[in-house]
């Protein structure tokens, strides 16, 4: 089974390889854009493995956020 998370484009880095540093909340990670090139910063995307392999809108992404602290939340 396979999890892709949303996380927000906070900075890129244009070089040889198209590098981005992408938001999870409090948790910042660098991200490739390979499969995105034309991600700009301020999008959400969805990240696989290291790699940016789609786009969200602010929404949706809001949605998943959502549903995932309700899965760290303790049960009563």
């Amino acid at each position: 089974m396979c999890l892709a998370i949303p996380g927000k484009v906070i900075q890129i880095a244009d070089g040889d390889l198209r590098l981005a540093r992408v938001a999870f909340g409090p948790i910042e990670k660098e991200v490739s854009l390979v499969c995105l090139p034309d991600a700009s910063v301020g999008d959400y995307v969805i990240v696989h493995a290291g790699f940016a392999i789609g786009r969200l809108d602010e929404d949706e992404a809001v949605q998943v956020f959502g549903l995932l602290d309700r899965l760290t939340e303790p049960a009563v």
